[in-house]
């Protein structure tokens, strides 16, 4: 039997990278997905490309109007889910002199206030004994240049984990998070401004990390398998470094 056989997951930022590849790999394992994100020409791409088992819903998870249309719609769907996977972020660069509210707002809008009312808004629908899924980022520990913000709000995932651990133990609702390092997404042109300069980014991560080369959306979605799935059944609070050494070596 698959690993999430019969179950059913929600993956918010589901229509390309990380979360793609998570949504993917779940419906390979035996779940049913709703994935979320901003654009619907990606979305409608993303379910044709997971083929099965996947329903779509476009919303931004910094809007409460649109979390609340989403959990309706897997209430409506399927009454109740069981593995919360929150993946949507947004990420952009900028040296601390030139932070701006707007800036702030835009980081910690999505990466902070968005991911805790992207489960806070979940638990009347999550079955006890699930499992939420926080994918965060190695820069809540690493120092970066530019990531002032970025970086603080990754901090308070890691926090945001071991509390809801702590919170959710009496429902048996277990919460840990990834914490991938630099993995080859999208994002990565979109925090550059261009596929050039993401791609000589990419070629700078290769040349720094332990393990000479940048980390694949794939191996992410493994780990957040390995947390969703009853093989993690004792496990709840941890957080997986998914960074090829970036952070530990």
């Amino acid at each position: 039997m698959s690993s999430l056989e019969g179950k059913v997951a929600v993956i918010t930022g589901g229509s390309s990278g990380i979360g793609l590849a998570t949504a993917e790999r779940f419906v390979a394992e035996g779940a049913y997905v709703f994935i979320t994100g901003r654009r619907a020409p990606e979305l409608a791409t993303a379910a044709a490309r997971i083929g099965r088992n996947v329903t779509t819903v476009q919303s931004d998870i910094s809007d409460l109007a649109d979390l609340d249309r989403l959990y309706d719609t897997v209430r409506t769907e399927k009454g109740g889910f069981d593995i919360l996977v929150a993946n949507a972020g947004v990420q952009e660069l900028r040296p601390l002199a030139e932070a701006t509210p707007e800036h702030v707002d835009k980081l910690v809008g999505v990466n902070l206030r968005g991911t805790l009312f992207t489960v806070q808004k979940a638990l009347p629908l999550l079955r006890d004994g699930g499992s939420i899924v926080l994918i965060s980022s190695t820069a809540d520990r690493v120092g970066i240049p530019e990531y002032t913000v970025y970086s603080a709000a990754k901090a308070a995932q890691r926090s945001f984990t071991r509390s809801w651990a702590a919170d959710l133990a009496g429902r048996n609702i277990r919460v840990n998070a990834v914490s991938p390092g630099p993995i080859d997404t999208p994002m990565i042109d979109d925090m550059m401004g261009s596929k050039e300069k993401g791609d000589a980014m990419r070629a700078t991560f290769s040349e720094v990390l332990p393990m000479r080369r940048i980390g694949r959306p794939e191996e992410v979605a493994a780990a957040a398998l390995f947390l969703a799935s009853d093989e993690a059944s004792f496990t709840t609070g941890a957080d997986i470094t998914v960074d090829g050494g970036q952070s530990q070596l």
